[in-house]
């Protein structure tokens, strides 16, 4: 009985371990620009949760059917939703200008806010949150404004504090990210 205490602490102190370096790697400051133009830093968030994804405009499918679960979800909420601030960051802002990602946004909800920036910022953004980004195509298509961008796809919760709280799969249903974020907001 002693031993298997002991492991069991143990594994629980390695989770702990863990999850702390889980959270601390993830995530990051970070400046972008909101649909209006103006610099948008984590800290205009403080004091709420936000549901951070990484798309594109010109996204076919996965963007799109994400940011549509993610609204589905949220109004699930109900008033419980109101502390939780949905946010779409281009991982294409060459394309995606403030103007291009507050119409892309408009189609889904109101209340996500849309984030684009320089190369450079994005690129930081990118790399804080281990992004995987990068445009589809040959040499010979770089020209091309036509083009697709192959991505990451997760849903971060990050706390009040711009710290992870969990990385949730895109694939889930509404009904379940909505049961998912009731409990780790009402666990914080």
């Amino acid at each position: 009985m002693v031993i298997i205490a002991i492991l069991f602490l143990g594994a629980i102190g390695m989770r702990g371990i863990f999850l702390n370096r889980a959270s601390h790697a993830l995530g990051g400051p970070y400046t972008l620009i909101d649909t209006h133009g103006h610099t948008v830093t984590e800290s205009h968030f403080q004091g709420r949760y936000t549901l951070i994804y990484f798309g594109y405009t010109h996204c076919i499918d996965v963007c799109p059917l994400t940011l549509e679960t993610v609204t589905q979800a949220l109004d699930l909420m109900g008033k419980e939703a109101h502390r939780i601030v949905p946010l779409f960051i281009t991982v294409d802002p060459s394309r995606d200008t403030p103007g291009v990602v507050a119409d892309y946004v408009s189609h889904f909800s109101p209340d996500i806010v849309g984030l684009t920036g320089t190369e450079s910022q994005i690129q930081t953004v990118i790399k804080s949150f281990h992004v995987m980004a990068r445009r589809r195509g040959t040499s010979a298509d770089r020209i091309s404004s036509d083009y697709l961008m192959d991505h990451s796809s997760v849903l971060y919760l990050m706390d009040g504090d711009n710290r992870l709280m969990s990385v949730l799969p895109v694939d889930t249903s509404p009904q379940e990210i909505a049961t998912r974020l009731r409990r780790l907001v009402a666990a914080s």
